[in-house]
């Protein structure tokens, strides 16, 4: 039973209509002069003016202010790069500040559905309602331990314009079912959230 608060981000589990997710991601650079920001696995990222990734930091709760940009392009599941030391490191996040080739690996499919924590319980009738995240993604909102996201999102779910639809529940015995403290969702990007169905470029 979803019954603690214990948020982690965005976790692919299948195909919009059911096809299983097979694993696979695109590769985007980072700035290798160094982002001033952890990207944790499992947070939305997007692509900025000058074709380098980095974490959103809105909340998606709206179609203007709040709106994911327009680069949106999924999410983050990791990252490699080559340290001081010549070494080649397959990193779960993305540690703030770190220079040179870095190549981060997003789930970019905007028909995926993924599973997420709300930050509180969420009843059967939101089935098909909108929610966003309930706080804005940054350096704090994961884990430098396990390299995880942390973020939720809200309960507060609406039918005008959000991040992501609510198409399901994760209704699994023993770890969450529909009504939990801290109920487990499945979502999807909705249109012009993610940048592959936005006519708006960067």
């Amino acid at each position: 039973m979803a019954s603690i608060a214990s948020p982690y981000g965005l976790k692919a589990v299948n195909e919009l209509g059911g096809l299983p997710y097979a694993g696979s991601t695109r590769s985007f650079l980072i700035n290798p002069a160094g982002l001033a920001s952890n990207i944790f696995f499992g947070q939305v990222v997007a692509t900025n003016a000058a074709g380098f990734l980095t974490v959103v930091t809105t909340t998606g709760a709206d179609g203007t202010t709040n709106a994911f940009p327009a680069g949106t392009v999924g999410v983050f599941v990791g990252c490699q790069y080559v340290n001081a030391q010549g070494q080649t490191i397959f990193a779960q996040y993305y540690p703030s500040g770190t220079t040179g080739v870095v190549s981060a690996f997003v789930i970019d499919d905007d028909r995926c559905v993924f599973q997420v924590q709300a930050n509180g319980s969420m009843a059967q009738a939101k089935l098909g309602e909108n929610v966003f995240f309930a706080a804005a993604q940054s350096s704090s909102t994961g884990s430098t331990q396990n390299g995880n996201s942390n973020s939720a999102v809200s309960t507060t779910s609406q039918t005008a314009a959000a991040a992501f639809r609510v198409v399901g529940f994760v209704d699994m015995v023993g770890f969450s079912t529909v009504g939990d403290a801290f109920t487990d969702i499945l979502v999807k990007f909705n249109p012009g959230q993610h940048s592959y169905s936005n006519a708006v470029g960067i």
